[in-house]
């Protein structure tokens, strides 16, 4: 049986999958690695530990299959940073998009004209996740690694770059650094001189269709792979879970909950936000995903989780376990509203020092209107970009759904509600590894169009709304949706 293998390098842990051409699931494996947090707000990895993740992950499900595959496509997290010497060496960790150690130099720029103009054709919000600031605070904060470095590149450029000894970045990847021009295809020259470097000092962008048969002689022993195997260098893991969710057709959203949470639509083409809300990122050619992050998402249950709900619930690791102890909660949590920005927040509001308040607190609210009030937030500021997308991209009238929350039948439900739109739940093992399979599917001929997605991804499970329902979250959304405006000054104290 013909294979493709798809691989998601995710910030907390590598995922590989192993899909008939057909789209039928036959192996998966997983690798997990720790975050390195030594300083406030720092947040890197290990870029070895991520090579050696992917090695293990593809290693292990080739073993499995028996058999090696007909090609191996990438999907990645955005917005990592590493500076290498000229023969691909780590001078430094893997910066992720969650550091915060250059939120100083995004507030400045954010709100200037050249800012602006970075943010029209680049399509990546200002924001300490970019490397375009994280570029500005290493020039002034680690001044002898930023000069002597030869290349600054993400994580999968650093893979890429050990499999194959060439220095390349697919569209989808660049397009998420807030250094890469998403209407000429090229990296934007005012985005490089506010970073101080010049465009050699990067990698050379390449389609995320690219194909790559060379392998280096030390990784094909390692991973026991013939010569010749097309690798696919696929795109950034949001985009990729898009086209893996099926939502690549217009009045479409996917929503994913994990850790953190985003909301996203594709178009054919980028759609500004004149309020700076909303990101465009790269798929492929003429096709483009717009939409916005969280950092807070299934993470703001945990930390109520394990700081204020009773130790049996909180020892269990799973979300169903947490969110059934809200059942007897009415929807909108009798009027308690919570702004979920724990850790900050990226969209709507981008903005790094934003905190977590709980609002309308009464003395009827108990332990289990704070954990419904939580999860509400969280879906909340999701409704809060939908806002925005409707406004830019245009309105949708169905959601599919990803991540880790879907495994709660009710945090589904409550989706379904606040957005007053069927949720849907597909068949797939993970959105943005599916993505890559699909795309290495597309680069090989073996699909016509991308469209061809339901070879892989069906319908699992739906959810329709509840219109009383939505009437109450309506109601306290009408609050929170000021809240964050009317705190913001309060925040910078």
């Amino acid at each position: 049986m013909e294979y493709i293998i798809g691989i998601d390098i995710g910030t907390s842990a590598t995922k590989t999958i192993a899909f008939s051409i057909s789209g039928r699931v036959l192996h998966q494996t997983r690798a997990s690695y720790a975050v390195i947090s030594n300083k406030p707000g720092e947040q890197e990895l290990n870029p070895d530990l991520l090579l050696k993740a992917a090695i293990k992950t593809i290693r292990e499900l080739i073993l499995k299959s028996k058999k090696e595959p007909v090609g191996i496509a990438f999907s990645c997290a955005m917005h990592s940073l590493i500076a290498v010497d000229k023969n691909g060496k780590p001078l430094t960790n893997a910066i992720t998009w969650a550091d915060l150690r250059s939120r100083a130099y995004a507030k400045k720029l954010r709100f200037t004209e050249a800012g602006k103009r970075i943010y029209e054709r680049t399509g990546t919000p200002i924001h300490p996740m970019s490397p375009l600031c994280k570029l500005m605070w290493m020039k002034d904060n680690q001044p002898r690694i930023f000069s002597s470095a030869h290349k600054f590149i993400s994580i999968k450029e650093y893979i890429w770059f050990h499999f194959f000894g060439k220095f390349l970045v697919d569209y989808s990847i660049a397009s998420a650094s807030g250094l890469f021009d998403i209407y000429l295809l090229k990296w934007n020259e005012e985005a490089l001189q506010v970073a101080g470097i010049t465009a050699d000092r990067l990698s050379f962008p390449v389609p995320p269709t690219h194909i790559q048969t060379e392998l280096n002689e030390k990784y094909k022993h390692v991973l026991g792979l013939p010569s010749g195997l097309s690798f696919i260098i696929g795109g950034n893991d949001g985009c990729l879970a898009n086209l893996g969710s099926h939502v690549i057709s217009p009045g479409v959203m996917a929503l994913t909950i994990g850790t953190s949470g985003a909301l996203r639509m594709t178009s054919q083409k980028p759609q500004h936000d004149s309020k700076e809300r909303i990101f465009n990122y790269v798929l492929k050619e003429n096709l483009y995903v717009s939409g916005g992050a969280v950092n807070n998402g299934g993470n703001a249950v945990k930390w109520y989780v394990e700081n204020f709900m009773p130790k049996k619930v909180a020892e269990s690791k799973n979300f169903a376990t947490y969110i059934r102890k809200t059942s007897n909660i009415p929807a909108g949590s009798e009027g308690l509203i919570f702004l979920p920005y724990l850790l900050g927040e990226r969209a709507p509001v981008w903005d790094a020092d934003a905190k977590g308040v709980f609002f309308g607190v009464r003395m009827n609210h108990d332990s289990r209107h704070f954990l419904r009030s939580v999860m509400e937030g969280v879906g909340f500021s999701l409704y809060q970009i939908y806002q925005s997308l409707e406004q830019t991209v245009g309105p949708a009238n169905k959601i599919y759904a990803s991540g880790g929350f879907i495994r709660s039948t009710r945090w589904l439900q409550m989706i379904a509600d606040i957005f007053d739109k069927p949720v849907y739940v597909m068949n797939m093992a993970d959105a943005s590894a599916t993505g890559a399979a699909i795309m290495g599917l597309y680069a090989l001929g073996k699909i016509k169009n991308l469209e061809e997605v339901d070879v892989i991804t069906q319908v699992h499970q739906s959810y329709r709304p509840d219109k009383k329902n939505h009437k109450v979250y309506l109601r306290n959304f009408s609050i929170f949706d000021v809240l964050y405006d009317k705190l913001r000054d309060e925040f910078d104290k």
